[in-house]
């Protein structure tokens, strides 16, 4: 990592950033992630945990965190379904370990098998044509994401989400998600796939964490969070500042769409670069020295 890294203008409360991974932290089709690392420094030193908010599987992270540096923060899981807490963001004595490297896991989301058996039953009922990622095989899932083998045997454990390719009309659509909404399931849009979760998204549980957060320091945090995605619409409205990373999905990013009742932020930025080199735009657009905001 670089030795001279980003200055970060001063704060007057404890800061959290809320980062979507693939297309806004991780580049959509490498999954690089270096124009970002001196960024990462930056906020390592000065002690703000960078927290990845992602649909990618529990599984996925626990390899990836250590590679971010990032393996002393929390993480939020399958499009907010599954929350990991290291132990400082643990009421002591009061939670009992549950995942691997010492973390304990929240899964806020429905069962992954009640959540498959009613995708089963809606796409019977309606005649519906689209593959699950549980369907497919890993060379299949590799391909859909350009992963590795062994990236994508990860990206297949699901604890609290089903992706799905919609290969049907827009109309069906609209039905099948009518008819899970009835089941209390809920259908969000990210770079490659749908996925299918309970009640639950990225912004319920970025505002999960900030809760925890205030209870366990005794103040709010300045938030900031950074995505590309129609699933990341929830954790944008969820924070104080807001960073829409120029996508290479051709989706449309508009805020005041996702149900959430959070309302908008009151500060956001559109950046004019993709991937980690828009993640460090929108970082140095908020917290550097020269804060344009």
């Amino acid at each position: 990592m670089p030795g001279v890294f980003p200055q970060l203008r001063p704060g007057s409360r404890p800061r959290l950033v809320f980062t979507d991974l693939d297309g806004s932290l991780l580049d959509h089709h490498s999954y690089d992630w270096s124009p970002a690392v001196p960024w990462l420094g930056a906020l390592k030193e000065a002690g703000i945990a960078v927290i990845p908010v992602t649909s990618k599987t529990r599984s996925e992270l626990m390899p990836l965190r250590q590679a971010l540096g990032l393996s002393h923060t929390p993480f939020i899981a399958e499009n907010g379904g599954v929350v990991a807490l290291p132990s400082a963001w643990c009421h002591a004595k009061r939670e009992v370990v549950s995942g691997a490297d010492g973390l304990v896991v929240k899964n806020l989301a429905v069962d992954i098998g009640l959540i498959r058996q009613r995708v089963m039953i809606w796409r019977e009922r309606l005649g519906a044509d689209f593959i699950t990622m549980s369907e497919m095989s890993v060379s299949e899932v590799s391909a859909w994401t350009g992963l590795d083998e062994q990236s994508a045997r990860l990206a297949r454990l699901r604890e609290g989400s089903e992706p799905l390719v919609w290969r049907d009309t827009e109309d069906r659509l609209t039905r099948f998600a009518e008819g899970l909404a009835g089941d209390g399931l809920h259908m969000t849009r990210g770079g490659r796939f749908w996925h299918v979760t309970g009640d639950i998204d990225k912004g319920r549980a970025v505002s999960w964490l900030c809760s925890r957060f205030e209870a366990l320091r005794g103040t709010a945090p300045e938030t900031l969070a950074l995505g590309d995605g129609p699933n990341d619409i929830a954790m944008l409205e969820a924070v104080e500042a807001a960073v829409i990373i120029r996508g290479q999905h051709g989706l449309d990013i508009v805020l005041g769409q996702a149900g959430s009742g959070l309302g908008f932020p009151p500060r956001l930025y559109r950046t004019q670069a993709s991937g980690p080199e828009g993640w460090a735009e929108g970082l140095s657009y908020f917290w550097g020295e020269e804060d344009k905001a």
